[in-house]
């Protein structure tokens, strides 16, 4: 990649960019990387693919893990895998606003893949995962599902990424956090009622308890919202799901950053997890297709596609001890 600095405003630009190079770019942020190159402006940003043709990565077809399949399980060849959508970049509705997309949707075609499937996505809200997985609407869900002890009471579980909270800065703010003290006096912006909100207020606890200054939380409820705060120096950091935080800065590295990650679960740790029915048999199977993915290099590959590579996980885990324990 070329090195970094200030990209010139895509509005201010976009008339200058020929014809040409337009016609090559495969999304907006690859046509606003185009238009700032034709006005000789370098950039380190991630280029996306938002269009419907995704190009997907890959893997190779993992008999080990077909074999581990329970006997008559797809006996149609087809993988129904519930994703939700709106969450950039884990799933999220291309530029034609129908075809699903994102890294939760890749890591579905690799597991399709290992196993010889022909992946069907289905999109669901959010809340209705759980009904749609125990009651065989789908096959799996593949939707930031953190892996909690009460979970693993209905459902069965495929480690693939870490559960992780990234603190999102200015890109010239120099800021680090690494613990609680590194916020003590900042403005930090947080949704309600989330677990990073919880760890924000422990974290402020131990710092007054130190006496060390208090934080002053502002209230988000649009990602958006919080980012043009932010960016306006009305607030020093904003603490969220780090895959969206992520995949912010990796875009736009010259507006903001990650100053630090803290895991979903902390004081513990969590992952991210393919989540089926309870007992029937579809775990061992994905855990290992996702283990071959690993192990060939497709599954980094999607992670770094999205700005993700910070959450892989060194191996794929059945039923790893989730939250709660």
């Amino acid at each position: 990649m070329t090195a970094r600095s200030r990209r010139a405003p895509l509005v201010t630009v976009l008339a200058a960019v020929s014809a040409l190079a337009l016609g090559a770019c495969t999304s907006s942020s690859a046509i606003e990387q185009a238009a700032a190159v034709q006005e000789g402006v370098t950039t380190d940003a991630l280029v996306v693919n938002t269009t419907p043709e995704q190009d997907r990565v890959h893997t190779q077809r993992n008999q080990a893990a077909i074999d581990l399949l329970p006997a008559g399980a797809f006996p149609d060849g087809k993988l129904q895998v519930s994703v939700t959508q709106g969450a950039v970049p884990l799933a999220f509705f291309a530029d034609d606003n129908a075809t699903v997309i994102g890294n939760e949707t890749d890591i579905a075609t690799l597991v399709a893949d290992a196993l010889g499937l022909e992946l069907e996505l289905v999109v669901n809200d959010w809340s209705n995962w759980p009904l749609a997985t125990q009651s065989g609407e789908v096959d799996a869900t593949i939707s930031n599902v953190t892996v909690t002890e009460k979970r693993k009471e209905l459902f069965d579980f495929s480690s693939y990424r870490v559960d992780q909270l990234g603190w999102l800065v200015r890109a010239d703010s120099g800021r680090t956090i690494a613990e609680a003290k590194d916020v003590a006096g900042l403005r930090v912006g947080v949704s309600s009622g989330t677990n990073q909100e919880q760890i924000l207020l422990a974290w402020d606890r131990a710092n007054t308890a130190a006496g060390l200054e208090p934080v002053t939380i502002d209230y988000y409820e649009s990602y958006n919202d919080a980012v043009l705060a932010l960016q306006s120096g009305r607030l020093d950091t904003y603490v969220g799901p780090n895959a969206t935080a992520a995949y912010s800065a990796a875009t736009s590295p010259q507006d903001v950053a990650i100053a630090g990650t803290t895991n979903g679960g902390w004081p513990d740790t969590a992952e991210i997890a393919v989540a089926t029915e309870k007992g029937n048999g579809l775990a061992e199977a994905f855990t290992a297709a996702l283990n071959g993915a690993i192990a060939d290099g497709s599954y980094r590959q999607v992670l770094d596609r999205w700005g993700l590579g910070a959450e892989a996980v060194a191996e794929s885990r059945t039923n790893p001890p989730g939250l709660g324990s």
